[in-house]
């Protein structure tokens, strides 16, 4: 009786643990994602000793951390090739050791090429982080739980950002920038040290055959998945609206949100950095609140158009109602947060929409879409400031009136309404076969 007892034990545990070894595995991916994100907005709380340390103007300290951007942006597409070629584990392990190695060399390079270097190679082992997440969820767990984990994900990021401002600042008052960014380096080779020994690509127990089949790239073969995925146009189309609906984050919240507070509702520096906090708050709340909602009401297109019509009326609030309270501000951003985290169903779209093998070319492909909103939407806004500029010059800072920020700014929830309008193109594609998208 008793070893009958002890056996059911066993298998009961042995259960327990294939089920808990999935979220194991993908939680690894999303740990690098966050740690790559804490990398991405880094210099942002050591600005002021790193232009001291090379002796550099603002606009040189900016071109410095945007070598970041010219390697991760275009990476995206070769990305989610290799990912899905090779598979994440080999790819993720060695992109940390990247972020590592080129964290090194920026804490410990005296000139500044040597360090934007080092920021290239950060931004180039960083693109694997979000691509490679979501490769493994498509690996590891059903269809049903992808949106959630996209969401998840995108979260961690967020937190990821929220560490780097208070944490990281703290940690260089003490201690330095250089042995802050030391600090960091270790701790990527920490984590690609884990993600080598615990993750793996595939659920059968012969993923050492999978490596041995994947280990030599047929380049005629990536050559035509990549194909089938550019030639989709509804990948561009899910792309787009990922990028327009995320333009809270990327034009609002990490360029133009604190100057706008600033000068067109007249709050101070610290209630104008809460007020963009509550954003990223807010996303970490939306992102996996709208993704289970989508995998709970099984519908894609349904959260998106409710989240986009919410954040545009929100932005719309903010810019035009006069006299808002702090407190209703905050409010109001957290609500925006909440609601353009509904952009993360782009990514479960973009599963479904393609085909197992080519998840990975899907999934980069969109991440590279969505990243251009920062990339055009930033000083697209800057660009329409100067034209609404008076000329007006204060101790060699320009000025810009409130009614020049709402007349920019009013671009964002113009463009998240559009995005909104191109969710109803789109065909449902929930529990979708994975055959090619089919849209009549």
């Amino acid at each position: 009786m008793s070893n009958s007892m002890s056996t059911t034990e066993k298998l009961n545990n042995s259960r327990k643990k294939m089920a808990i070894f999935p979220w194991i595995v993908c939680g690894l991916g999303a740990l690098f994602y966050t740690y790559e994100y804490i990398l991405r907005i880094s210099p942002s709380v050591m600005s002021t000793e790193l232009m001291q340390a090379y002796g550099i103007s603002a606009g040189a300290f900016g071109n410095l951390i945007a070598f970041y951007y010219y390697a991760y942006s275009p990476m995206q597409l070769p990305v989610g090739l290799l990912v899905d070629r090779y598979g994440p584990r080999r790819l993720l392990t060695l992109a940390c050791i990247v972020c590592a190695i080129g964290s090194y060399l920026f804490a410990s390079s005296g000139h500044i090429g040597v360090a934007g270097f080092g920021r290239f190679l950060v931004g180039f082992g960083s693109a694997f982080a979000f691509v490679g997440v979501l490769k493994l969820a498509t690996i590891w767990l059903p269809p049903e739980r992808f949106a959630m984990v996209a969401g998840l994900t995108g979260a961690l990021g967020s937190i990821g950002a929220l560490v780097g401002d208070n944490v990281l600042s703290g940690v260089v008052a003490q201690m330095g920038w250089r042995s802050t960014v030391m600090i960091t380096a270790v701790l990527g080779i920490v984590i690609a040290v884990v993600i080598l020994l615990v993750v793996r690509d595939s659920r059968s127990s012969k993923a050492k055959a999978l490596d041995r089949r994947t280990s030599k790239v047929d380049m005629a073969e990536v050559l035509r998945g990549m194909f089938v995925v550019l030639k989709n146009p509804y990948i561009w189309i899910n792309g787009m609206i990922g990028c327009l609906l995320y333009l809270p984050a990327t034009a609002f919240a990490e360029a133009w949100g604190i100057p706008y507070f600033r000068a067109a509702q007249h709050f101070s520096t610290h209630e104008a950095n809460y007020a963009v906090s509550a954003v990223f708050l807010g996303f970490t709340i939306g992102g996996p609140l709208m993704g289970w909602f989508s995998d709970k009401l099984h519908n894609r297109r349904v959260p998106m158009l409710i989240g986009g019509v919410i954040a545009a009326a929100c932005m719309f609030i903010i810019l035009y109602v006069p006299a808002l309270p702090v407190a209703a501000v905050y409010g109001l951003m957290l609500l925006l947060g909440l609601a353009f985290g509904s952009q993360v169903i782009v990514f479960a779209v973009a599963r479904d929409i393609s085909t197992k093998e080519s998840a990975g070319t899907s999934l980069a492909v969109t991440n590279m879409l969505i990243m251009l909103g920062g990339v055009v939407f930033q000083p697209m806004i800057g660009m329409l400031l100067d034209m609404g500029w008076t000329g007006e010059i204060i101790n060699n800072i320009h000025i810009y009136t409130p009614e020049n920020y709402r007349l920019a700014i009013t671009s964002i929830p113009i463009c998240i309404l559009l995005g909104t309008g191109l969710i109803l193109i789109l065909k449902e594609t929930y529990h979708n076969d994975h055959e090619e998208y089919n849209p009549s």
